[in-house]
């Protein structure tokens, strides 16, 4: 598989030789959907809590007589029938959101992925995004010059002054190759990987 290298100017300047189990696996858009709600479910941090019944401040005194209103009886207005009554189920803390993904299918998913993105011409490789300084505008700077706004950025290792750099861009997001994930990887609509970091991905991930 060849993937698009790119020079300063966003203009592809070669090719480089890339893994087909990486970068050329057919789309499996089932599997991608399933990876990407685990994700999503197991970083839920699940503190959502509701009250019962039991649990809500309601007196418990009889709102009104048992007979002759020609209203449905009625013993205490913390029924879950009654607004600001308790829920009949309610959510608890520890209720668990956890999918269980196997690696195998983790691996699939994610080389799914990257070859849709090859694909449909979303990833670009650049020799090195290193920065002289932590200076947002030198980064701009920088991305403008590949022709993008909203990317993804894949280093083999996180450089301080490209994440410093990055960190007041609101639609920029850098990432080591080891710990790209699914749901970033399908977030935004360019990304570009270093010459470096293919290697390393092809290393962590076949």
């Amino acid at each position: 598989m060849e993937l698009k290298l790119i020079n300063d100017q966003g203009q592809a300047a070669s090719t480089l030789q890339a893994s087909d189990t990486l970068f050329g696996r057919e789309y499996n858009e089932a599997l991608i959907h399933q990876l990407v709600v685990a994700y999503q479910a197991n970083a839920r941090s699940g503190n959502r809590a509701q009250k019962d019944r039991g649990e809500v401040h309601h007196s418990t005194k009889k709102p009104f007589k048992q007979k002759g209103t020609g209203r449905a009886r009625a013993g205490m207005t913390s029924s879950p029938l009654w607004r600001g009554g308790g829920r009949i189920f309610p959510n608890r803390p520890d209720e668990n959101f956890t999918q269980k993904v196997n690696r195998k299918m983790f691996r699939a998913g994610i080389a799914s992925i990257l070859s849709q993105l090859v694909r449909e011409d979303r990833l670009a490789v650049v020799e090195n995004v290193a920065l002289d300084s932590p200076k947002t505008r030198g980064l701009a700077a920088k991305l403008k010059g590949y022709g993008v706004e909203s990317v993804l950025v894949i280093t083999d290792e996180l450089d301080e002054n490209l994440y410093l750099s990055s960190r007041n861009l609101p639609n920029v997001l850098v990432l080591e190759a080891h710990e790209a994930d699914p749901v970033s990887l399908v977030r935004y609509p360019r990304v570009l990987i270093t010459r470096a970091a293919v290697a390393k991905m092809e290393e962590v991930w076949q």
